[in-house]
């Protein structure tokens, strides 16, 4: 697979340049209004096809903000939406959580800054900021890096058993 390098225009801070490398495990985020962000899969970890970065374990993952390393906890991802949540401490607490089908919530100490839009392929469609949450370039550079290393959105408990009872049905 060869890496994706793709760009996002965000409504408040201009341009970002995602950059993933899904079989070395590497992912950059930058852009001249927000910090640096790059997430690292640790070297010989298999890559997993499910997750864009590769693994859902945290102990196998490295978040830097423009080189000061942020600890990360991830939920594994089984049958409900929360269960896809990741955690990063980094000046407060941001979870990225899904809220519908195809996007998820960005949060800070429990408070919604707005969604991002990835299909789980390392790229970033959208960005949405609540005007009255104050965004900051580290905020946003944050939930952009979650968005392009994790995907966005989770399908409900019953879209997954309809989606396994046709899978056995249909050839």
């Amino acid at each position: 697979m060869t890496p994706i390098i793709s760009v996002s225009e965000d409504p408040f801070f201009g341009r970002v340049d995602i950059s993933l490398d899904h079989d070395e495990g590497l992912l950059d985020v930058t852009g001249p209004a927000i910090p640096s962000v790059s997430l690292r899969r640790a070297p010989g970890t298999e890559a997993g096809h499910r997750v864009p970065i590769g693994t859902r374990e945290a102990t196998d993952l490295a978040l830097t903000v423009d080189g000061v390393p942020a600890p990360l906890a991830l939920g594994k991802g089984r049958l409900t939406r929360r269960s896809y949540a990741v955690d990063v401490t980094a000046g407060g607490t941001y979870r990225l959580v899904p809220h519908h089908g195809m996007a998820s919530r960005l949060l800070l100490d429990g408070d919604r800054l707005g969604s991002l839009v990835s299909q789980g392929n390392g790229i970033v469609e959208a960005a949405r900021w609540r005007k009255e949450a104050k965004v900051m370039p580290f905020d946003a550079a944050i939930g952009y890096a979650l968005a392009a290393g994790f995907g966005t959105g989770g399908r409900t408990v019953l879209g997954m058993a309809l989606e396994s009872v046709l899978d056995f049905f249909l050839p």
